[in-house]
């Protein structure tokens, strides 16, 4: 499985200190490297900077599936990390999680962002047996469905570094074990 990172949905708090968006040529760099590979199924995020990184790389097919949207921020929406910890000190993602925002952005606990995972690793994992699929994700959710292909609980997801925008990730199996084969490749 090869999760693709298209950047960000925005200025959110987790994308402000690198930059969210990929070039063109980062994106369009991505083409070549997917080339030589049997796709058999392409996904990617349904926002337009996910669909247009799809389009970018030669996945011209690529199916817009909503559980990839990126984690629902909720009322820290478009808050840097630095925004949110002045008013909750040493406050985390991962084990703090996010406050309920408005009817846009209602938020998401991690547990809710694994189980769009799973759905997404349900619906893959048959296609496997035939050849690659392609995933054109966002961050935090490329970090979960990552843990979660692995096996490990959402909680894992720390220990991965942010892809970065336009990078290429490879998911694989070694002797019938889940691994990463490459992570955040420019």
């Amino acid at each position: 499985m090869l999760p693709l990172g298209p950047g960000g949905p925005g200025e959110t708090p987790w994308h402000r200190t690198t930059r969210a968006r990929p070039t063109r040529s980062e994106r369009d760099g991505l083409a070549p490297r997917l080339a030589h590979r049997r796709l058999v199924a392409e996904f990617s995020s349904p926002s337009g900077r996910a669909m247009r990184t799809a389009e970018l790389a030669g996945l011209t097919g690529a199916e817009p599936d909503p559980d990839l949207l990126e984690w629902d921020y909720g009322g820290y929406e478009g808050l840097t990390a630095e925004q949110i910890r002045e008013a909750r000190p040493g406050w985390d993602l991962w084990r703090d999680g996010v406050i309920p925002g408005d009817a846009d952005h209602p938020g998401e606990e991690l547990a809710q962002v694994a189980a769009r995972t799973d759905a997404v690793l349900d619906r893959i994992r048959p296609l496997l047996r035939e050849g690659d699929v392609a995933v054109v994700a966002h961050g935090h959710l490329a970090r979960v469905l990552t843990a979660r292909w692995l096996g490990l609980d959402a909680s894992a997801s720390r220990l991965l570094g942010h892809p970065h925008p336009g990078t290429l990730s490879v998911l694989a199996t070694e002797d019938g074990h889940p691994v990463i084969s490459a992570w955040n490749v420019p």
